[in-house]
C-alpha cells in the first residue's frame, strides 16, 4: 500500500510544480493547490480504508513518515493562502510592513519550536 501512496504523493508534487509554474497570481496558486492537495488526501484515505496496513510497522511508517508529507504541504498552502488573504491594501511600505511582520511570527514560531525540530531532523 505505501508504494500506491507513494504514486499518489508522486503525483501530487508534479501537479504542485506544474501549478506553480503556471499560476503567477498567488491566492490562485494557493486556492489550486489546496484543492488538490484535497483530493490526492481523499485518495490516500480511500487507499488506507481500502487496503489497509499489511502491518504494524507499516501503519507506523505511514503515520510517522508518508502523511506528513502531505499534511505539510497543506498546512504550508493554507499559510501563504491567509497571509495572502489579510494583506491589507496600500502603499509598498505598508505591504512590507506587514510581510515583516508575518515574517516575525513565523521566526517565533520555530524559535519556540526549535526544540521538536531538532528531534525530527535527526
Amino acid at each position: 500500500m505505501i508504494n500506491n501512496i507513494g504514486r499518489v504523493l508522486h503525483n501530487l508534487t508534479e501537479q504542485l510544480n506544474f501549478i506553480d509554474l503556471e499560476v503567477d497570481d498567488t491566492v490562485l496558486k494557493c486556492e489550486r493547490s489546496l484543492w488538490i492537495i484535497i483530493q490526492s488526501l481523499q485518495k490516500v484515505k480511500a487507499l488506507v480504508l481500502k487496503i489497509g496496513f499489511k502491518s504494524e510497522d507499516e501503519e507506523i511508517l505511514f503515520f510517522k513518515e508518508v502523511k506528513p508529507q502531505f499534511t505539510s504541504k497543506r498546512i504550508y498552502y493554507n499559510s501563504v493562502y491567509r497571509i495572502e488573504m489579510k494583506k491589507p491594501s496600500g502603499s509598498g511600505r505598508i505591504i512590507k510592513k506587514y510581510y515583516n511582520n508575518e515574517l516575525e511570527k513565523l521566526k517565533r514560531f520555530f524559535d519556540d519550536n526549535l526544540d521538536f525540530l531538532q528531534i525530527l531532523s535527526n
